[in-house]
């Protein structure tokens, strides 16, 4: 009897040591013990669990290491940064063509250059109207398109940067070099000769109707170099073909052959100079492949003796927009609004099995 009870008295204290061992609670069971917590095992638990949680009622949640920082910050600041400096651009592009028609000479005067292309092909007058309707259409697909892409604030500035940088240059090669009129069917609006009100008027008018003959907005001469109709028609099949599946072949297909009769209507209906289209796509696709390159390669982000895009002019600009995008944009799409709004949803949280089981066991307690 005594050793019996001296047995029952060690383990008694062996216990009471490992439940005040680090603040654990242990217990040390018989195998009767054992035996009756199998029979009264709950069916809706895995047995490891089930013994566990009987024998250690209290539990321990483990974090596991997750990467904290996320590979595609949204970053919708940044997006309206770019869309004010594309839009200011677009601004400035208008109040170039205002200044440029005052210089554009008189056709009497300074007769069409030559153009191996006009040389060739008779002017078509509807052609232009053909092209400016193409061009819509890309710009409302790709604005579909981006509307539904799951990383559209990315994209967004990335677009905006590029056109907004595009038509900068533009300002700067319409201004620097005025060309005459391609043809002689232009019917240019008379100069204004300094008057600064009706100029502004012009400015307003060039906005409001988008700069397209379609909407009576492009009345005015001398900007020839390069076209901005060629710059939104290829930029914009650009856009539409990186963001979209590659199987989507049939869908690049029709883009593509909307870019291209647009293009090929601007010079039908002689309204550009072959040179106009060609500087046009040369430096849209350039700077929209190198954007694109430096974009998914992170190598390129960084300064270097063997890193020359680090020399371009915007690559500060660049670093501003891209530096926490740490991938390539996959090709993801989401709904633009999610349903039911977010304050009609019922809050809730969300509990591993462990948790949620130890918590039912607290309250049973």
């Amino acid at each position: 009897m005594d050793s019996i009870e001296t047995t029952k008295t060690d383990e008694h204290s062996l216990n009471l040591h490992n439940k005040a061992l680090n603040g654990f609670p242990r217990s040390i069971s018989t195998n009767s013990d054992d035996e009756k917590n199998a029979k009264s095992k709950p069916k809706s638990m895995p047995n490891g669990l089930r013994k566990g949680l009987k024998h250690y009622p209290d539990y321990i949640q483990i974090t596991m290491p997750v990467d904290s920082r996320n590979k595609f910050p949204l970053e919708w600041w940044k997006t309206g940064v770019a869309f004010i400096y594309a839009f200011f651009n677009m601004v400035l592009t208008t109040v170039m063509i205002t200044v440029v028609h005052e210089r554009v000479p008189p056709k009497e005067v300074s007769p069409p250059l030559p153009d191996k292309f006009f040389d060739y092909v008779s002017r078509v007058s509807w052609a232009f109207s053909v092209s400016e309707i193409t061009g819509m259409i890309l710009v409302a697909l790709w604005t579909v398109q981006w509307v539904f892409l799951r990383y559209k604030s990315i994209v967004g500035r990335r677009f905006f940067f590029i056109v907004g940088t595009l038509y900068l240059y533009r300002c700067i090669t319409m201004y620097v070099t005025t060309l005459p009129v391609p043809g002689v069917h232009f019917q240019c609006a008379p100069k204004l000769h300094g008057d600064s009100y009706a100029q502004l008027q012009r400015i307003l008018r060039l906005i409001s109707g988008g700069g397209l003959s379609i909407t009576g907005s492009h009345i005015l001469c001398g900007d020839f170099l390069y076209s901005g109709h060629t710059v939104i028609l290829t930029l914009t099949y650009l856009f539409i073909k990186e963001y979209s599946p590659r199987h989507f072949w049939w869908y690049h297909l029709i883009c593509w052959l909307l870019s291209a009769a647009g293009v090929i209507c601007i010079l039908v209906a002689h309204e550009h100079y072959t040179v106009d289209v060609i500087v046009a796509y040369y430096v849209t696709t350039r700077l929209f492949w190198w954007y694109h390159t430096m974009a998914n390669e992170k190598c390129l982000k960084t300064s270097s003796p063997t890193n020359l895009l680090t020399r371009t002019w915007w690559f500060p600009v660049f670093l501003f927009f891209e530096k926490n995008v740490q991938a390539c944009i996959p090709c993801s799409y989401s709904w633009p609004i999610s349903w039911p709004p977010s304050c009609f949803k019922a809050s809730c949280k969300t509990y591993s099995r462990v948790q949620k089981t130890g918590e039912d066991v607290e309250k049973a307690t």
